[in-house]
Formats: C-alpha cells, structure tokens, sequence
C-alpha cells in the first residue's frame, strides 16, 4: 500500500466492495425496505461506469473540448436523474434548470478569477462535486414539495379562497419542506472534521497538500456546495408551485 492510496487496491479490495454491496442488499430486503434489487443494479452500474471512466479519463483530461463535453455529460446525467426521480414524464426535463443554474456560473467565476485552473484534473472533479450537491437538493427538494402540496392540498384550496394567488397559496405550503433539503449540507458543513473528513480534504492530504492547504480548498467546496444547494433549492420550489412539476395531486 502505497502513501497516495487511502485503501490497500487488490483482489481483497474486490471482494470487500462486493461483499458490502451484497450485505447491503441483504440488510434492505430482510428490513422490507424494497431496495435489495436496486442496492445490487447500482452497485454493478457503478462498477461498469467507474470502469468505463477510469478507461476514457486521461483523453479527457488532456482535451479542453473533451473536458467540456465531460462536464456536460455529467449535467445532462444529473438532470435526468433528478427529473426522474421528482416526477414522471417530460416535465423531469425541467431539473435541468435546478442543475445547471447554480453550477455554472460558480466554476464560470472560478476559472474567471484564477481560482481554478483551466485543465482537466481540477474542472471535472469541481464540477462534479457541485453538481453532485445540486443533484442531492434538487431531488429532496422536489419530492418533498410535491409530496406536501399533495398531501395538504386542502389547504392550498382553503387559502386560495381567502384570495391568496395559486403561487402564493402553494409556496406558503412548500417553503418549509423545501428548506429541509438543505440539513444534509448543513450538517456536512457543521460536523466536518469532527465527524467526516470529506474526499476533498482526504485527497489533497494523500496527494502532498499540507493540512492548512487541503483545508483551505475543503473550506471553499463546502461554501461552494452551500450556495449551489441553496439555490437550487429555490429554484426547485418556484418550479413546482409555478406547476413544473407536479404535486401528487396534479397540476395547479
């Protein structure tokens, strides 16, 4: 095992990760959760998917317009699981907004200003930490909204006959549960380095970066994923109550 490597890779390594895939499994579907089937696809999608990567990446990295497309892919990727997971239908489509909208201009002003350089190795893992956290608000935000305008439709209905405008009546309702979407990366950001250290921070350390260095960039990616979740999450919420997505009950 090597300095730069976290975990000793090997066919022991191997097993672990099936082995954890598998118990996993085990563990949903003695508990009735429902998710045995989906543990075992998504661990072989990410096998496949890590392979075909680790296989492309180094072109990738080299190529400017192949580090753009890289990105764009992995928006497209984000905004289709999203949209998928909110609603059915070609409304999904509108997650790209929630996605994209936060992302971009924040690496936009990064690169802009020098923070970050204009190379693969730093774009593409930037990048898709923050539209990982897009990706986590954009679906917690959506299904929890839609859910309790679903659910508390009545209430919706009793306030639109005080005089309130559908948006008015539906945010009032959705505003809370969209706010919760946000504990997740307020948690991360309250308990890093007392619970977790984060991949960033981890990496950096194992690549030569001093602590204070690894820090620093770790500090940045958690205000970073701050604003991008917080927006996304405002995005997500003007989205359903304007009727984008639908609630459980139908369009508005």
């Amino acid at each position: 095992m090597g300095s730069g490597e976290l975990l000793a890779v090997g066919p022991a390594l191997g097993a672990a990760i099936a082995a954890a895939v598998v118990a996993a499994a085990g563990v949903c579907a003695a508990a009735g959760l429902g998710h045995g089937a989906a543990v075992l696809r998504a661990g072989g999608r990410a096998v496949l998917q890590l392979g075909a990567v680790s296989l492309i990446i180094a072109a990738v990295l080299s190529s400017g317009p192949l580090t753009l497309g890289f990105i764009a892919v992995m928006l497209a990727v984000a905004s289709l699981t999203a949209g998928r997971r909110i609603t059915p239908g070609w409304s999904g489509a509108w997650a790209l907004l929630p996605i994209c909208v936060p992302v971009l201009p924040v690496v936009g002003v990064l690169v802009a200003a020098g923070l970050a350089p204009r190379t693969g190795a730093a774009l593409i893992p930037l990048s898709g930490i923050l539209i990982g956290g897009a990706l986590t608000a954009t679906v917690l935000a959506g299904r929890r909204v839609t859910e309790e305008l679903g659910a508390r439709r009545g209430e919706v209905e009793a306030a639109l006959s005080l005089g309130l405008l559908p948006r008015e009546a539906a945010i009032e309702i959705g505003r809370p549960a969209a706010a919760a979407a946000l504990l997740p990366a307020l948690d991360q950001t309250r308990t890093v380095g007392l619970v977790t250290l984060p991949g960033a921070f981890v990496g950096m350390l194992l690549g030569g970066a001093t602590p204070f260095e690894a820090g620093a960039v770790q500090l940045f990616v958690l205000a970073a994923l701050l604003l991008v979740e917080s927006a996304a999450i405002v995005i997500v919420l003007e989205l359903v109550v304007r009727g984008a997505f639908p609630s459980a009950s139908g369009p508005r």
